[in-house]
C-alpha cells in the first residue's frame, strides 16, 4: 500500500475556489481503480491550510493518477489558489509476517 500525505496552503481569497476544486477531485479520484481512500481536510489551526491524505493499493495505480484529466485540471488551476509551498510525502507500507498492517494502536514491537 502507498500512502500520500500533503499540505497545501490556500489564499484566503480564494478557499472557497480551492474548496470546491477539491471536492470535485476527491470525487473524482475515489472512483479510480486502485484508489483505497482519497480526500481533503482543513487545518484546525489555520483554516486556510488543506491537507490531502490519500491511500493506494500500489505504485502502479498511483502512477495512473497522475495521468488522469481530472489531476491535469487539478494541477493546471492550483497555483492561483496556494499562498505557498506545497509539500507531499509518499510512505510505502510493507507486510509483516506475510499480512499488511491493517490498524496500528501505539507502538508495535517485531522481533
Amino acid at each position: 500500500m502507498i500512502i500520500v500525505h500533503g499540505t497545501i496552503p490556500l489564499r484566503e481569497d480564494r478557499r472557497d475556489r480551492a474548496l470546491e476544486l477539491a471536492r470535485v477531485m476527491a470525487d473524482a479520484t475515489q472512483a479510480e481503480p486502485g484508489c483505497v481512500s482519497y480526500d481533503f481536510y482543513i487545518g484546525l489551526r489555520d483554516p486556510n491550510t488543506l491537507m490531502v491524505f490519500q491511500e493506494w493499493e500500489d505504485m502502479d495505480a498511483l502512477m495512473a493518477h497522475f495521468q488522469t484529466a481530472h489531476m491535469e485540471s487539478f494541477l493546471r488551476e492550483l497555483p492561483e489558489l496556494t499562498s505557498g509551498d506545497i509539500t507531499t510525502r509518499r510512505y510505502a507500507v510493507q507486510s509483516v509476517d506475510g499480512q499488511e498492517a491493517k490498524e496500528s494502536r501505539g507502538p508495535r514491537v517485531v522481533h
